[in-house]
């Protein structure tokens, strides 16, 4: 069959990295197989099993050279790919085949190594995370005070700083990061459990010894760096924990739509745009067009995300007793695609923020046709000051402030409020320039920056130095 002829994943081809495409490559996981199989094994010689050095040393010398055509056909005749696996390791270990998934059941290779790849996979969105946070507050302290109009229901509110609202993005990631470490931190190997979780074959192979069979769980764990094992199970670890880890990246996606769709928001008042190249094409019809294709790729994957970790819920309801094997063919898509996707969103981030295109003239000029109407309140102020009346200037203000909108609204034309105000005398005593400066209408937003980055930011960068800084090269 032409390797253009068939269906190939977009999450591979476009958006993931090589990394997390490989993580869930099949030489990772049947890798992860043969790796427990002579955890298992070893585990086991030294608790008094008879399994001899040259088993283990052979097996030791087989965890790679994985025959995927021999699987294959091991996998047709006996439609079952545990023992088509167990069959082509014993091919290349023969002197190991008799003793390979002794008193296993098949989820002690597939779960665990589910565990294991989930893992590692967390471990690399955790360093993810970190540089895009790492980028965000670099941009965040850049603009720490450029004033900037601030939305509420998408319209005119109060001024920020174009760097107070890039800590606005950068905390949900950071909120993200934390969960996603506590997930890494918190999860537990299925072990050595046995067909219904009862261990009971390996209480037969070590004769009704039960410390022996506490020992080989904790021992098999040990070997793949985990601290605790699941206290109990039934055939397969608890779906629940899908559910945790999916969900955990579901909240990436969330943060990451909400920040992209904040861009293109601000892509269209033409303040700030995502990254833009010299030979990029925005339409194919319109070649003005500068279309924030990152940010809506993004928002893409992110839909995607949501949708995915739904069936983790899903599954982990539908599980009957101790095993069904409903949540199989689930699961091998589902964990999959959820880790690519969120992968791809993150790559897209580090790049928009590492890029993100500022324009200030634009954000003053929008900041001075708005700010005259928010200053107001601080001009009724100074005018009681120089010796006004409160009730007959909030009057005077309210007839210019109303007279002024309708220039903007119904005529289109600037706001003239500010030179209305100039040609009033019961404001004659008021300096408007001092009272128009849009720094005085910021409050601490700078100052918030500068405290985000010291007692947010900087642990992150001392805990992930060496993730920090990391380039990512768009593969579309």
């Amino acid at each position: 069959m032409a390797k253009r002829s068939v269906y190939t994943s977009p999450l591979v081809e476009r958006n993931a990295s090589v990394e997390m495409a490989e993580l869930f490559g099949p030489a990772k996981k049947f890798g992860t197989w043969r790796r427990l199989w002579l955890a298992l094994a070893t585990a086991q010689k030294k608790l008094g099993l008879d399994i001899k050095q040259t088993q283990i040393d052979q097996m030791a010398r087989h965890l790679d050279d994985i025959d995927f055509k021999k699987a294959a056909k091991y996998e047709k005749k006996y439609r079952h790919d545990v023992m088509a696996h167990i069959h082509t390791f014993g091919a290349a270990a023969p002197k190991a085949a008799g003793i390979i998934h002794l008193g296993a059941t098949s989820c002690f290779v597939g779960d665990n190594a589910d565990l294991i790849i989930m893992r590692e996979g967390l471990a690399i969105l955790a360093g993810k995370l970190a540089c895009l946070i790492d980028s965000l507050a670099k941009f965040a302290k850049k603009y720490r005070s450029m004033p900037t109009l601030g939305f509420t229901h998408y319209q005119p509110a109060q001024l920020t700083t174009a760097g107070k609202r890039a800590t606005l993005w950068a905390y949900e990631f950071v909120t993200d990061l934390a969960e996603i470490e506590h997930r890494i931190t918190n999860i537990p190997f299925r072990g050595v459990k046995g067909t219904t979780g009862t261990q009971a074959s390996y209480l037969t192979l070590f004769a009704g010894k039960h410390n022996k069979v506490k020992q080989l769980d904790k021992m098999v764990a040990r070997a793949f760096g985990f601290s605790k094992t699941c206290a109990v199970t039934g055939q397969t670890y608890q779906r629940k924990i899908d559910t945790q880890i999916l969900n955990a990246l579901a909240g990436i996606a969330q943060s990451a739509h909400k920040m992209c769709n904040d861009i293109r928001l601000l892509a269209n008042l033409k303040e700030i745009e995502e990254p833009f190249e010299k030979t990029q094409v925005g339409s194919s019809a319109m070649a003005y067009k500068r279309n924030p294709m990152r940010c809506e790729r993004t928002t893409a994957l992110s839909r995607l995300v949501l949708s995915l970790a739904t069936s983790g819920g899903m599954t982990a309801s539908e599980q009957w007793l101790e095993r069904t094997l409903d949540d199989s063919a689930n699961r091998r898509v589902v964990i999959a695609e959820t880790f690519l996707a969120t992968d791809g969103i993150l790559e897209i981030l580090i790049n928009i923020a590492a890029g993100l295109v500022v324009y200030p003239k634009v954000i003053a000029a929008r900041v001075k046709a708005e700010l005259p109407f928010m200053a107001t309140e601080n001009i009724l102020m100074a005018g009681v000051k120089a010796g006004g009346s409160r009730q007959k200037l909030h009057e005077r203000l309210r007839q210019h402030s109303h007279a002024a909108a309708a220039q903007v609204k119904q005529l289109g034309r600037p706001n003239d409020l500010i030179d209305r105000l100039k040609a009033d005398k019961a404001f004659g005593k008021v300096d408007l320039k001092t009272v128009l400066n849009p720094k005085a209408y910021i409050g601490r937003a700078p100052q918030q920056v500068d405290e985000f980055a010291k007692d947010v930011v900087t642990p992150i960068r001392r805990k992930y130095r060496k993730e920090l800084n990391k380039k990512v090269k768009l593969k579309v």
